[in-house]
């Protein structure tokens, strides 16, 4: 289908139960490498003059760029992009399926997981609109309902969500929160 990862299937899903992306938009996807959901989300909203910006660690993914799709290298929290994204912004959407790198010890990889939907929740609050939607994984370990529940302060709507495309024995879920709050 053209889609460099097979998670593009769950943002298909979110997007299907939950309408988080409209016409125009102007989209955020931290943690956007290899791509799938950023050319998903432009593939949606760009005939209709929407725009995405991708933000991740890794090198532009897309040979050539896509059009209506601006690519930054780095860390979405340092202050040089964190600048850049504030002179693209606002956003309508917050997208991130970004993960850290794993160890293989669940507890250091669900902690690091909670410290990155954080990091995620915090920029939405200074870079999505107001009535923007947000989309942010987490590994499940214990730390949910407190993101959860920092969610639900921002958002008229939150809550979890594991799609089916995700694999049974997978320990990610995807926190879901709809039209954020003035």
């Amino acid at each position: 289908m053209g889609y460099p990862a097979r998670s593009v299937f769950k943002l298909e899903e979110i997007q299907n139960k939950f309408s988080v992306m409209k016409d125009r938009d102007h989209i955020l996807d931290i943690g956007a490498a290899p791509g799938s959901w950023t050319l998903f989300a432009s593939r949606m909203i760009l005939k209709k003059g929407g725009h995405v910006t991708a933000v991740d660690l890794k090198p532009d993914p897309f040979t050539p760029l896509p059009p209506g799709i601006t690519y930054i290298q780095g860390d979405a929290c340092t202050p040089d992009v964190l600048e850049q994204l504030q002179d693209l912004g606002p956003f309508n959407v917050i997208l991130s399926d970004a993960a850290p790198d794993t160890t293989g010890n669940r507890t250091v990889d669900t902690a690091r997981s909670e410290v990155l939907a954080e990091a995620v929740l915090n920029l939405a609050a200074d870079l999505l609109v107001e009535g923007g939607n947000l989309v942010v994984k987490l590994f499940q370990g214990g730390g949910e309902k407190q993101l959860l529940s920092m969610m639900q302060d921002m958002f008229s709507r939150a809550k979890p969500f594991k799609p089916k495309a995700s694999r049974n024995e997978s320990f990610e879920i995807f926190l879901i929160g709809i039209g954020r709050r003035g």
